[in-house]
């Protein structure tokens, strides 16, 4: 059994008697009040973005779970960006400049492969219950696009794995204190380092970062890592988590392909990076459109390789609108792609390992 320590938003409903469940989760919805932040990086994650919650859900057993990006009032503008080869999304084509929807009320990002698609649907009825959605006149639909990482060899027992009820509990545990990072929520189960074969592989999860302008403006990233390459930190070039050798130490995808040495080729649909950038800025959904494209960048920088035919990557993107200054997309797009590189970093660096799974912590200082 992996050893993740439990924490209040990390709930496991398979671990506890229903009633327990219900209330453990109950109790991780807080309202805080937040004081403006300096300019620089915001400690917070993604929910510096004004108008942003998130909860996530671990079902520790195996380790597997979601992660639910929740806007405030009647959504956010958003777009989608998907350039990895076995995608699992669902409500990705409206998130398209052309189509008419222009608001989403939730993001949703899930383990367990297509099965984990069903943790939206819960997400969507907590919506309703609340009447949050694109208004139809006789109801409001919930705008919920979601998207999933495959991560069902990793702990244990596939058929666990998040469900409806996961995507609800995450919802109404969401908050916008500062995101728990880590082996948590739909990176409980991620790992990463797979293209030298088996059993060579660490453990990422789940990373955030936002930066603060002097003007106010705010941009931040949320990101589920699943990658079938290593990670790099882009600002100093070294490998934060990856393929292993027998001693320990990196094999380094770079070297490995430009060697022409061992390397595994990447299984369809087994691996993937899921993620949302967000900002305060008022933008239109051509903008954001293009926003998710230039957060796209942010993989490229911090995974080796990327976007392979075994990753299913897609990056969400919104623009809350709640900073009233004039915005220059070019800027925005260029820092969602810095903030998305250092959320993948700290997806590495904030993970816990598992049995047979280290992650970077527990590798010897070199």
């Amino acid at each position: 059994m992996p050893n993740v320590r439990p924490r209040p938003a990390a709930v496991s409903r398979l671990a506890l008697p229903a009633a327990l469940f219900f209330a453990a989760c109950a109790g991780t919805v807080t309202t805080q009040t937040q004081t403006p932040a300096a300019p620089g990086p915001d400690p917070r994650g993604i929910t510096a973005v004004d108008g942003l919650k998130v909860g996530s859900i671990t079902l520790t057993e195996r380790p597997t779970g979601c992660t639910v990006i929740l806007v405030d009032g009647e959504g956010a503008v958003g777009g989608v960006s998907q350039r990895g080869g076995a995608p699992g999304t669902r409500e990705t084509d409206l998130l398209d400049p052309s189509n008419m929807v222009d608001k989403v009320n939730a993001v949703v990002l899930a383990g367990g492969s297509a099965f984990g698609l069903d943790a939206a649907s819960g997400t969507v009825r907590w919506l309703d219950e609340h009447n949050i959605g694109w208004d139809v006149r006789i109801a409001k639909v919930p705008i919920v696009p979601s998207a999933i990482l495959f991560d069902l060899p990793v702990g244990g027992n596939p058929k666990i794995r998040p469900t409806a009820d996961c995507g609800y509990k995450a919802a109404a545990a969401a908050t916008n204190g500062k995101v728990e990072e880590g082996t948590v929520g739909a990176g409980a189960g991620a790992t990463v380092g797979k293209s030298g074969g088996g059993n060579r592989s660490m453990k990422a999860g789940l990373g955030s970062y936002a930066i603060r302008l002097p003007n106010g403006l705010v941009v931040g990233a949320i990101v589920a890592v699943n990658a079938v390459g290593d990670i790099i930190d882009p600002d100093t070039g070294k490998i934060v988590a990856g393929v292993r050798n027998p001693d320990g130490s990196f094999a380094d995808a770079r070297v490995l392909l430009r060697s022409g040495g061992p390397s595994q080729t990447p299984r369809a649909g087994e691996n993937t990076t899921i993620g949302l950038v967000a900002t305060n800025a008022k933008l239109t959904k051509a903008d954001v459109h293009r926003m998710a494209l230039m957060a796209d960048d942010g993989f490229a920088r911090a995974i080796f390789p990327a976007h392979t035919m075994g990753d299913g990557d897609t990056v969400f993107s919104l623009a809350t609108g709640t900073w009233t200054g004039q915005a220059n997309i070019t800027q925005i797009g260029a820092l969602a792609a810095d903030v998305m590189a250092k959320a993948i970093v700290r997806a590495a660096t904030e993970a816990t390992g598992i049995p047979n799974i280290p992650a970077a912590r527990d590798l010897p200082k070199r």
